[in-house]
């Protein structure tokens, strides 16, 4: 099955039924599908080989996706904001490539001898493409490639992950119900279209019948506002944007049409969900991880499981509040040591997953699996006796002070407990004696101050709930942590604030 043959049902099942956009000016699963075959004819007729979407969140990312599905190409989504040296890069990867893209890109376009459509060209073409497109399409190979996502490049270069509608539609058939939604249900995405979340979100919420709206520039305000006006009824955030709804002075945060509240990408402070869940008792909310190569969501922590640890008396089963929850049908997972094998439940590791939603391969670099085709998502982590993943972190971030391994996310954890704290990250630095130190830099919560004394008492903190190994040699106040706009820790921006240049690798 092809990701054409999900609209196909949708169009079919629902096809009167607003899936994109406003009540008042969406687009219905049957003018999807009209306009998906329109664009179809526009690739054909370009002689395309990829539809590279190059723009801000919106109708026409949908309909670029099932676009390039319907035309037998992947979609390629990229992340607008790289610098130009990247973005030139990436763009010459593509030379045969429709593009869809801001104006604000068109000197990127250029540069690479591409010719463009803006999103609002984009549904113009197709829409009058489609008068005359075929009834059907042709044959679509499940396992050709539906899209390529060049992952954040946090830590390294980006490198194009290569998703096969196989992997697509194994993840969609595993996690939604068709036709689940009722006609009522709307979503509120407030990622940009470059993350896995926007295309596993389009077509989760397609499938689902579900309408689905885009917030391109978050505030909490605005959140609130689209939530409430549009009757929003499923969200999903990332971890800072749900921290900055809940800590905004003043912020009137009723949102009584909401029903499900989804969140991931990053670590969650454990103090924010216990206040957004006190705050919203009639929301169920969804812990959800997942990576670029898994398709999108592997581990789901369930809404009853988040109350049912809020309630607790046991510090165990409230500890899952920090987990990213069980496996989801179809998925495996295993925690291994550094020669490759699984180590006992509640033991640290490296996480290895296995399943169909698994991507095989990044583009030009060939397959990503093992030989039994398990996959190294390179995150640390650890299993309890009930199959709860807790995320420990990037293996490549962790810290080796004096030969001994300390996770970051050990001591930002102890962080971002603290009251007064409202982000936190531990980096390690380079260190002559130690080989690296640590290091931490904190952001205030709004009406607080952390002055020196604050500061000093945070590192008797951790010192008192950890040890003094891995108490950070030095904690900092800044005014905010460098992210990437879906909420990942930008590492190597912090080092570079606080090691001196000539040290900074």
């Amino acid at each position: 099955m092809n990701l054409s043959v999900l609209l196909d049902m949708a169009a079919e099942g629902f096809g009167d039924r607003i899936v994109v956009g406003t009540r008042a000016e969406g687009l219905t699963a049957g003018r999807v599908r009209e306009l998906a075959a329109g664009g179809a004819s526009l690739v054909a007729g370009a002689g395309a080989d990829a539809v590279l979407y190059l723009a801000v969140n919106g109708p026409a990312f949908p309909v670029a996706l099932f676009t390039a599905a319907r035309a037998g190409v992947p979609l390629v989504p990229v992340n607008y904001r790289l610098g130009a040296a990247q973005l030139d890069h990436l763009l010459a990867q593509h030379p045969k490539a429709l593009v869809v893209a801001d104006a604000a890109q068109a000197a990127a376009a250029q540069r690479a001898g591409l010719g463009f459509r803006t999103p609002e060209e984009f549904l113009r073409d197709a829409a009058a493409a489609a008068e005359s497109a075929p009834a059907e399409e042709g044959f679509v190979d499940p396992d050709s490639a539906a899209v390529i996502i060049y992952t954040s490049g946090t830590t390294s270069a980006p490198k194009g992950v290569v998703l096969r509608h196989a992997n697509l539609v194994s993840y969609v058939l595993g996690t939604v119900e068709f036709a689940g939604a009722d006609e009522a249900e709307a979503a509120v995405m407030s990622v940009p279209p470059y993350h896995i979340a926007a295309v596993s979100n389009a077509l989760t919420n397609l499938y689902a019948g579900r309408r689905v709206l885009v917030l391109e520039s978050f505030t909490p305000a605005g959140w609130i506002e689209l939530v409430r006006r549009e009757e929003v009824t499923n969200a999903m955030v990332v971890p800072t944007m749900l921290a900055r709804i809940m800590d905004e002075p003043g912020l009137e945060r009723a949102v009584p049409s909401l029903r499900s509240l989804a969140y991931g990408g990053a670590a969650m402070p454990r103090r924010i969900v216990e206040q957004a869940l006190r705050e919203w008792p009639h929301v169920g909310f969804v812990n959800a991880y997942g990576l670029t190569e898994t398709s999108s969501t592997i581990t789901v922590l369930g809404p009853a499981e988040h109350r049912a640890a809020l309630d607790s008396t046991d510090e165990a089963v409230r500890a899952r509040l920090s987990s990213a929850g069980q496996a989801v049908p179809g998925i495996e997972i295993e925690v291994r040591d550094e020669d490759g094998a699984p180590v006992p439940a509640g033991m640290p590791g490296r996480i290895w997953v296995r399943g169909e939603q698994v991507s095989t391969e990044y583009a030009g670099r060939g397959s990503s699996l093992d030989g039994t085709g398990w996959f190294d998502t390179r995150d640390q982590g650890r299993l309890d006796a009930e199959g709860y993943l807790f995320i420990e972190g990037r293996i490549d971030d962790t810290i080796i002070r004096g030969a001994e391994n300390i996770a970051p996310a050990e001591i930002e954890d102890v962080l971002l407990a603290h009251p007064d704290v409202a982000d936190a990250v531990v980096v390690g630095v380079p260190d002559e004696e130690w080989g690296q130190r640590i290091e931490a830099v904190v952001v205030a919560r709004p009406g607080t101050d952390l002055d020196a004394a604050a500061l000093d008492g945070l590192r008797e903190t951790v010192r008192a709930t950890l040890r003094s190994s891995k108490t950070p040699d030095r904690i900092h106040a800044w005014p905010e942590i460098p992210r990437t706009p879906t909420g990942k820790l930008l590492r190597r921006d912090v080092v570079a604030g606080l090691a001196p240049a000539e040290q900074v690798r």
